[in-house]
């Protein structure tokens, strides 16, 4: 009796803690669905982001393509007087330029997406340690169902061995003689 009380007891402590989580876990996701990334940025981050996006596009790469092929084809074949000749070191000077300007955004704007990917992760390992805790806490169950079980049919075989033990004991109801031609 005290065991059942006790189980009883167990089992409504599990499911208080249950609607707790469950509780939290709602306004966890409430509050994170309410509030933007975008809304936490920095003009700056804003930028770097804008920039990094901008120049990791295709649209970007075609129109540099297509600017740097014109400049060159222009310098070349002199249709106009020729402003950056061969070795186009006014380009080289520009497209480094870009180049300088260009890495500390995009690096920025990667740093702070590691940050984000980290604090991602980090939610990934608290949701994989509470699955690994509940699928534990299901095993539990299913060993105790399993005991419950076992004793279950360990208490029929003995209440079987002991009704076929008292059939044997019992006296043995004899047949009437009868003889032996009949």
């Amino acid at each position: 009796m005290a065991t059942t009380t006790l189980r009883q007891q167990l089992h409504e402590a599990e499911e208080r803690l249950l609607a707790e989580l469950r509780d939290r876990r709602k306004g966890h996701r409430d509050a994170v669905g309410a509030k933007k990334p975008a809304d936490d940025l920095t003009m700056g981050q804003m930028i770097a982001d804008k920039v990094a996006a901008t120049m990791g596009s295709w649209p970007f790469i075609i129109i540099q393509s297509l600017i740097l092929f014109v400049w060159i084809v222009l310098n070349i074949t002199a249709f106009v007087e020729k402003w950056d000749p061969y070795p186009f070191i006014l380009l080289n000077l520009a497209l480094s330029f870009q180049a300088a300007y260009a890495a500390p955004f995009i690096m920025m704007s990667q740093n702070r997406q590691q940050d984000i990917d980290r604090k991602e992760a980090e939610n990934d390992y608290q949701v994989n340690i509470k699955a690994e805790l509940e699928i534990e806490l299901l095993h539990q169950k299913i060993d105790e169902l399993r005991e419950k079980e076992v004793l279950y049919l360990t208490n029929a075989i003995a209440d079987l061995t002991a009704l076929l033990r008292k059939d044997e004991t019992a006296p043995a109801k004899t047949a009437p003689d009868t003889p032996a031609g009949a």
